[in-house]
């Protein structure tokens, strides 16, 4: 499998714009610029779709791994953060942390607690940043 985006960008880093664009269409030139990316001006930036993708991505290695145990989410809910930060060889992803609060009838602590850490070793995007960001977890049972 594979996809694809794309981005365009014109003018300097810092007043420069561009856009991101994805192969769905679910981005369709999405603006981005410095000021998205590091002010307060509204739009998209990198960090946030990376936060997208991990949360996405957890999110749905944790059904797999419920089924596994036999049980299934009436609702999962994450939340990714992302952290940048600026190190001696330049900016850089450096902490990534998940909240998930899963309404699961049957489950216990522990068989959450147990599919919740699987699912974040084991996610694709959790395995791409396993070697260069500390990945932290919190997850809650209601």
């Amino acid at each position: 499998m594979k996809r694809h985006a794309t981005a365009h960008w014109t003018g300097g880093l810092k007043d420069g714009n561009g856009s991101i664009s994805s192969e769905s269409s679910v981005l369709n030139q999405t603006p981005y610029s410095f000021a998205k990316r590091f002010g307060d001006e509204p739009g998209t930036n990198p960090e946030e779709l990376i936060a997208a993708a991990h949360a996405g991505c957890f999110t749905m290695a944790l059904s797999g791994q419920l089924s596994n145990q036999s049980l299934t989410a009436e609702s999962l809910d994450t939340r990714a953060d992302v952290t940048l930060d600026k190190t001696d060889s330049g900016f850089a992803i450096t902490k990534i942390h998940l909240d998930v609060t899963a309404k699961i009838p049957g489950a216990t602590q522990e068989q959450f607690n147990d599919a919740a850490q699987n699912a974040k070793k084991g996610c694709p995007v959790s395995r791409l940043f396993a070697n260069n960001a500390e990945i932290t977890l919190d997850a809650k049972l209601a």
